[in-house]
């Protein structure tokens, strides 16, 4: 790592330690405590005893990107090693990389407080709000209305294996500037004709509309700003489920406590953030391009060129709920994750062959059936 920053740019945000009063042990029973999820309590499974999560009075804040990346150019989560977390219960130790996890030995809080430096510290978190009993209940839904699937795996009752955890997302803000250049397509019509059959063997002329398409040279300038465009910050699951997991509810998010994470896995990212803003401008791109055809106009569009200018870039770390549910059908894992947030389930399933197969030719019969009573009808006329 340099050996500092410039004078004029912000230092690197260092980790930031909780509060030593923070603690996962039950006054009551000296019990493990654990987050409620859709409360603001710790909860202790062996004596009820209920310990409230004093808010922090703070703001969710966001930070420069630009500043982040001209003081870290030479940090990178991947150089930054895996670090001790002390079990609050028996004291045992586990060797990590993830904020928060359970204790093998006794099924303590791993929380770790004390983080090393140069990791980012979440700035937000949407706690859980989905209970175990109700991931387990959705994921029963899911499973019995699976189209295709064996009839068997409607009698897979309950998961073998369901986590808790909190997965890391980049958000980024950006106020976006576009000059484009490329065409405007106009439709017009001229009127054609042409020969076709008659149905008994001879041929008539028929006169029909014909479509053309006038291009004409097109520039501009739109702008649009962007808040909270979300990028996974962590390879652990496929990015593409996680997202057909949403929408999340951001507005549920508040400013990050570790009480939230006791009793649940926390990954930490391994996508740095300056490589997760190439990927929310991808995303912001998209959008952009839908913005020059609407303000080119026309019937159809051609985008040749966009100079995009992203202005007061700010970005934050936000963790975000899920139950990751496993069960096992035919002697093999399958995996569905339970957004703890909205209740949404995405997952892996079998598919019955014979249930395709007999589709497929319900279909082809279906097929069939209709193109002889075309048949039939032509005939009898």
């Amino acid at each position: 790592m340099p050996a500092g920053p410039a004078p004029d740019v912000p230092p690197p945000r260092p980790a930031q330690a909780q509060p030593e009063t923070f603690t996962s042990v039950c006054p009551g029973c000296g019990s493990q405590l654990a987050y409620q999820p859709g409360t603001m309590m710790l909860h202790c499974d062996t004596c009820g005893t209920d310990v409230e999560i004093k808010p922090v009075d703070a703001r969710i804040t966001e930070h420069s990107l630009d500043e982040w990346e001209a003081a870290n150019q030479n940090t990178f989560v991947a150089k930054i090693a895996a670090f001790e977390l002390t079990c609050q219960n028996c004291g045992a130790t586990s060797t990590t990389t993830d904020l928060s996890s359970i204790c093998q030995f006794c099924g303590g809080a791993l929380v770790a407080t004390d983080r090393p430096e140069g990791l980012i510290t979440p700035e937000a978190v949407i706690p859980f709000q989905v209970q175990k009993k109700q991931a387990h209940d959705e994921f029963g839904k899911w499973v019995t209305s699976r189209w295709f699937a064996p009839n068997a795996l409607k009698k897979v009752g309950s998961t073998e294996g369901l986590t808790g955890t909190y997965l890391p997302h980049w958000t980024y803000d950006s106020n976006t500037a576009t000059d484009y250049t490329g065409q405007r397509g106009d439709y017009y019509y001229t009127t054609e004709t042409r020969q076709v059959s008659d149905g008994r063997g001879g041929w008539r002329t028929e006169t029909y509309q014909q479509r053309h398409t006038a291009w004409h040279h097109a520039s501009g300038h739109v702008a649009r700003p962007f808040d909270d465009v979300l990028v996974l910050g962590a390879h652990t699951l496929d990015p593409e489920k996680v997202q057909k997991m949403g929408p999340w509810r951001l507005g549920d998010a508040k400013p990050f406590q570790d009480e939230f994470l006791t009793g649940f896995a926390a990954v930490r990212y391994d996508l740095d953030p300056q490589a997760g803003a190439e990927q929310a401008k991808q995303q912001m791109v998209a959008v952009i391009q839908d913005d020059v055809r609407r303000d080119i106009g026309g019937d159809e569009q051609r985008i040749s060129h966009m100079d995009v200018v992203y202005r007061d870039n700010m970005f934050k770390l936000l963790l975000m709920p899920l139950w990751i549910a496993t069960y096992l059908y035919a002697g093999k894992t399958w995996q569905v994750m339970v957004n703890a947030n909205t209740g949404e389930v995405v997952g892996d399933r079998p598919y019955s062959a014979w249930k395709i197969t007999l589709a497929v030719l319900a279909g082809v019969l279906l097929v069939a059936g209709i193109v002889a009573a075309v048949v039939l009808s032509r005939r009898s006329g």
